[in-house]
């Protein structure tokens, strides 16, 4: 009987975890850029901070996932160190509403809230309503989880070894702080633990005290899975705000751990009814700790960035500045980042090729150098941003959303072509010329130079494209292929024609010269590849440029053409 009763009661707990899962990743998929705006541009002082911090957790359902964002833009200096610290403080708090939510009982809205969430899930060819569909299937998920765990410990005088066993767990108020701790910390969630603790609380498995005891270590232990998150960071400043949340949490278990029976008996005085015990004290245990902590946040922060100083950056230009890992769990979320790290990759392939022209024409050698080493940055955030999209493809993902990872590979990898055929092609070219002492003509100079001048514009407009999908905007681009098309032969017959004049100039740079214009028309290729997805989503493509060919002796018939890799035209 207690095996049985072990394995419902595990059974109930996952189902809550899932159906907590299921609330969190619904929510930030369906509000995840609106609430990160919301995060990034309402959180100006700590007043606002921690009302922000309470309405986000309880949307959310889960203050890990909220100290994860707040940290995040907070070691991008996006968010200052004491609003931060303030919209923890509103978190925690927001935790606990969504306790109290669940304290009453409203399991009888749980197949309600499935069937809804089952048809907008299933029937819906929204993202969003699909997406709130998900977080109703995982509130009436929590909701039956409340119901499994409340029969399965009903009948507690049938199982006397299975409370034997939890009593002998939770009978020293030490242990029970560590072991709420340990639970929240492995679940990733002080919500499922504490509703968990209401649940023995009621069915009389666990005395008053080591209830509130095992509150206390689960409000421990949802600290401690952000300080880990931000262990991955060189720079110390990245767990400020993990640190100065468990500092606050640990100094409230310290000051509540001698007085739980007093405070028990308190809380029973107020409301003797056992299914709100725990909630209440989790409530009371987080405003209390806000009301203490909010004032002197500037002290703390003070201690904080004392404690742990900046770490002066390594200038390393291939570094990731936007891949944010706790935004993976939120595909449009993480797609936003991964394209301004895109962005990022497109300005330092920008500075590369404006500063190839002076390269060429200035015969310095060491911005050859360093147009190499920037190509080395470009490589690395190519890894980067592949790596990380792929992640995010590991998620269920919505055909727009797998669109748009598509078209971010795909540009990356043009701009790590152009790259390469910057760094490898026009940075030797550039070496060759040092080398051999050669000159270009005046008026070649000046025809290279605008041929670069018109690919360096169009580079920039290929971003514009990437960011916005404007299909008329991407038009434009793939017109610029007619225009460089005709300035390449221009400039082509230009150069021919001095040679017949006899230039010496021309005649030493020929091969140089060409092969420039070559170089600089295959950077543009690359460049205007990011329109065809674009044109293509549009309709505005046709199949093939080819025209259709006329039957040799029946003009009049038109045939099919064929297939370019079965061989030349006949």
């Amino acid at each position: 009987m207690s095996k049985l009763l072990l394995l419902d009661l595990m059974g109930g707990v996952a189902l809550l975890l899932w159906g907590l899962h299921m609330v969190r990743t619904g929510v930030l998929r369906a509000f995840g850029p609106g609430l990160r705006r919301v995060l990034r541009q309402a959180l100006r002082n700590r007043g606002v901070a921690f009302l922000v911090g309470l309405g986000v957790t309880t949307i959310v359902q889960s203050s890990t996932a909220t100290a994860l964002l707040a940290s995040s833009f907070t070691e991008s200096g996006v968010l200052a160190l004491v609003p931060a610290l303030a919209l923890m403080l509103g978190a925690n708090v927001g935790t606990s509403l969504v306790v109290q939510i669940m304290s009453f009982d409203i399991s009888f809205l749980a197949p309600l809230f499935i069937v809804v969430g089952v048809l907008a899930f299933n029937t819906s060819s929204k993202t969003r309503l699909r997406d709130l569909g998900r977080v109703a299937i995982g509130l009436g998920l929590m909701l039956l989880s409340l119901h499994i765990l409340v029969d399965t410990l009903a009948p507690a005088e049938l199982a006397p070894n299975f409370r034997a066993i939890i009593q002998s767990l939770t009978g020293f108020p030490i242990l029970n702080v560590l072991l709420g701790a340990a639970l929240a910390w492995a679940s990733h969630s002080s919500l499922a633990v504490v509703i968990l603790t209401g649940s023995l609380s009621f069915s009389s498995f666990v005395t008053p005290e080591a209830a509130l005891a095992l509150v206390l270590g689960a409000n421990l232990g949802s600290a401690i899975n952000p300080l880990m998150e931000s262990g991955n960071s060189d720079n110390p400043a990245s767990r400020r705000l993990p640190v100065g949340n468990l500092a606050n949490r640990v100094l409230g278990c310290a000051v509540a751990l001698p007085f739980l029976h007093e405070i028990a008996e308190g809380i029973r005085a107020i409301d003797p009814n056992p299914a709100r015990f725990v909630a209440d004290f989790h409530t009371a245990f987080n405003v209390v700790l806000a009301l203490l902590f909010l004032v002197p946040l500037d002290a703390i922060a003070w201690l904080l960035t004392r404690a742990l100083p900046d770490r002066k950056p390594v200038d390393d230009p291939g570094a990731p500045l936007y891949l944010d890992e706790a935004a993976i769990s939120s595909p449009p979320v993480a797609l936003a980042c991964a394209a301004r790290e895109v962005l990022h990759a497109a300005d330092i392939v920008e500075t590369m090729l404006r500063q190839s022209v002076i390269a060429l024409m200035s015969d310095d050698r060491k911005l050859v150098a360093e147009i190499s080493r920037m190509d080395n940055a470009v490589d690395q955030l190519d890894q980067a941003i592949k790596l990380y999209v792929t992640k995010i493809t590991r998620e269920q993902l919505e055909a727009q959303d797998a669109q748009r990872a598509t078209e971010i590979i795909a540009f990356t990898i043009n701009l790590e072509h152009i790259g390469d055929i910057i760094d490898k092609n026009l940075m030797e070219l550039a070496a060759k010329k040092i080398k051999r002492k050669l000159s270009f003509s005046k008026e070649g100079a000046a025809e290279l130079a605008e041929f670069h001048r018109r690919v360096v514009d169009n580079l920039k407009l290929a971003q514009s494209v990437f960011m916005s999908g404007d299909a008329k905007v991407a038009r434009q681009l793939l017109e610029e292929k007619v225009v460089i098309r005709d300035l390449e032969r221009t400039a082509a017959d230009n150069h021919l024609a001095r040679l017949r004049d006899g230039r010496p100039e021309s005649i030493e740079t020929s091969s140089l010269h060409l092969d420039v214009l070559r170089d600089l028309k295959r950077i543009h290729s690359h460049i205007c590849a990011v329109a065809y997805p674009v044109l293509e989503a549009a309709g505005e493509l046709q199949p093939s440029r080819l025209k259709r060919k006329s039957h040799p002796r029946r003009a009049n018939t038109q045939v099919s053409p064929r297939p370019l890799s079965s061989g030349g035209a006949s």
